[in-house]
């Protein structure tokens, strides 16, 4: 299956290089073809529990304090959204933002060339599928960070992941997302 599954993607992802600017512009495109005119609402999933898995709250943060109100977030370090809370969070975003875009936000373990690389698609994650850990979709556009290398072993990989790479990535999907949505 993991073979099958970096055979599919393999074209899917830029390098990180490439990222920065093909994260606007898909960003962008999606955005406009969602058709609603409000500000998206940005739910960042994650904990800081775990470095590899910290991009989220760690972005959500960072997010918060650039936008300043100006964009409805969810998931930062003061306030992870997780496995534990995620079906709860994403009923009350429903509630309060009903006909929002919600872009989702999780990192991800994929192929050593793509560590650094963002991915951004139209439709949900799937958030916890690296770990097998069965969660709802969430999301109307989703934007990936691969953090670390896949393995049979992936909480491993997540604990290892060096924490300059989820600033730089955090930093990344931060600008990209202020320079789309505001």
């Amino acid at each position: 299956m993991r073979t099958l599954f970096h055979t599919m993607h393999r074209n899917l992802y830029p390098s990180p290089a490439e990222s920065a600017p093909l994260c606007k512009d898909r960003l962008r495109s999606l955005l406009d073809r969602s058709g609603s005119d409000a500000a998206p609402v940005i739910l960042c999933i994650g904990t800081d529990r775990l470095i590899g898995d910290s991009l989220g709250p760690f972005l959500g943060t960072m997010l918060q304090k650039a936008a300043r109100d100006r964009l409805p977030i969810y998931g930062t370090l003061a306030g992870a959204v997780h496995a534990l809370n995620l079906q709860d969070i994403s009923a009350q975003i429903k509630r309060k933002h009903p006909d929002r875009t919600v872009i989702a936000v999780d990192a991800s373990l994929g192929s050593p060339e793509h560590v650094g690389s963002v991915f951004v698609r139209s439709g949900s994650l799937r958030p916890g599928a690296g770990v097998c850990k069965t969660l709802p979709e969430t999301g109307d556009i989703s934007i990936t960070g691969i953090v670390g290398v896949y393995s049979s072993r992936p909480y491993l990989n997540l604990q290892t992941v060096r924490l300059a790479t989820i600033a730089a990535m955090a930093d990344e999907i931060c600008g990209c997302i202020l320079d789309t949505c505001l």
